[in-house]
């Protein structure tokens, strides 16, 4: 990398996480496509581990106040700073009408960053590009309308689907200094947003795929018989979305003779619930709980198990999955799949083709886990279909390729 600062500035929720490996995954691709950036981080990691992409990746990271409080003298200085450029008049304005339907400290503190975002942002940027709709792309837009530059954003899953309608329409507004462009990973995603942009083409569908070469050729497994053992594993944050209590209780409902196993990895809020949960319906026996692990360790559990099970439903509050990495990952070696036909998943998914998807009810999980376990030969020939679809149809270049595109027009204010 030159001397000279980059001209994109890339605003992510925080850096690194472990659950968020396809933005890793992203950006190290697009600095091999020759894009060049820092990253600005609105929050610390809390994660112990990192995954190697993380060490692969050469940008600067600089790291936002996470809380406004917690750095006073950096969020006054930058605000006089801020106060000074050309848009900050109107960024102020369109905060304030924001916060008047948003009355939150969230919000708050999103204008606070913006300002420490644009006061400190070297004078080389030329465009910002900010990953999830919801907090990354306020803080963005709030800037990028203070320093008269445009922007962009990834979107994902719960950013689609909790956000307020209005904010996201006016964010694909450009009457509202919306996005030059937004990115998203799913179809099902696509499709919402683009009817909620002022052009549809303002969305663009750009799945995030898999760098095959990052993973270890599929094992030649071993010909399960209906009577021996099975290995379930799953991979997931410990949220409501994922579905884990119904799994629980599905695992619950299995009959006495069948032999299973079923491994967690991942962590999260809902850990020592999900752990009480598995004592009580005397399944902890049969339970293992990694915790969160890096990438590494997940592929290699996964070559040691005989299916990825993972119940993604809709939760309370309206949140829900995409089109989860992790299914990919499950598919590139050769690991059978069970999910649900929630969102995107069907994308990816189709049932009793490329693995099985099963309601999210105990009862229908409960039935759909037996089938695995009696009909391995049947599984197989899923995973291979998989396989093949992950190859042909699921690649990460041809989305790194649009999206390198797009960013390329936005630096050059076309």
């Amino acid at each position: 990398m030159s001397n000279a600062r980059p001209p994109l500035a890339v605003v992510v929720k925080g850096w690194p996480r472990l659950s968020e490996t396809f933005i890793a995954q992203e950006l190290v691709a697009l600095e091999a496509a020759g894009h060049e950036f820092e990253i600005w981080s609105l929050r610390h990691p809390t994660d112990i581990k990192r995954h190697p992409l993380h060490t692969q990746l050469q940008a600067r990271v600089n790291y936002l106040p996470e809380y406004l409080y917690e750095e006073p003298e950096r969020v006054w200085r930058a605000r006089a700073v801020a106060h000074s450029l050309p848009g900050y008049a109107e960024a102020y304005r369109i905060w304030r009408a924001d916060l008047r339907r948003d009355l939150t400290p969230n919000r708050i503190r999103r204008f606070g960053q913006a300002c420490v975002l644009a006061a400190e942002m070297p004078a080389e940027v030329l465009g910002l590009y900010a990953h999830f709709l919801h907090t990354p792309s306020s803080v963005a837009r709030y800037a990028a309308i203070m320093r008269g530059l445009h922007w962009s954003f990834s979107a994902h899953a719960k950013d689609i689907w909790t956000s307020p309608d209005w904010e996201i329409t006016e964010k694909l507004s450009a009457a509202h200094h919306g996005a030059a462009f937004g990115a998203t990973c799913t179809g099902f995603g696509a499709r919402h947003l683009q009817q909620m942009a002022d052009t549809p083409d303002r969305v663009d569908l750009i799945y995030h795929g898999l760098d095959l070469s990052r993973f270890p050729a599929p094992p030649e497994r071993r010909p399960r018989q209906p009577q021996d053992p099975i290995h379930f594993i799953s991979v997931g944050r410990l949220v409501e979305k994922k579905g884990f209590d119904r799994l629980i209780a599905a695992l619950a409902l299995l009959p006495a003779w069948l032999d299973w196993h079923w491994t967690h990895i991942g962590g999260g809020g809902l850990g020592e619930l999900l752990q009480g949960m598995a004592e009580e319906a005397g399944i902890a026996s049969s339970t293992t709980w990694h915790g969160a692990c890096d990438q590494p360790e997940v592929i290699e559990a996964m070559r040691h198990a005989d299916l990825f099970v993972l119940p993604s439903r809709i939760a309370t509050d309206g949140d829900r999955d995409g089109l989860p990495n992790v299914l990919m990952e499950a598919a590139s070696q050769r690991l059978p799949v069970l999910s649900t036909p929630v969102s995107a998943i069907p994308e990816f998914i189709t049932h009793g083709t490329h693995g099985l998807l099963s309601e999210d009810s105990p009862e229908a999980l409960a039935e759909t886990l037996l089938f695995a376990a009696r009909h391995p030969q049947k599984l197989a020939g899923m995973a291979e279909s998989a396989l093949n679809r992950l190859r042909n149809d699921f690649g990460m270049d041809p989305g790194i390729a649009q999206l390198s595109k797009r960013l390329t027009a936005m630096l050059r204010g076309s």
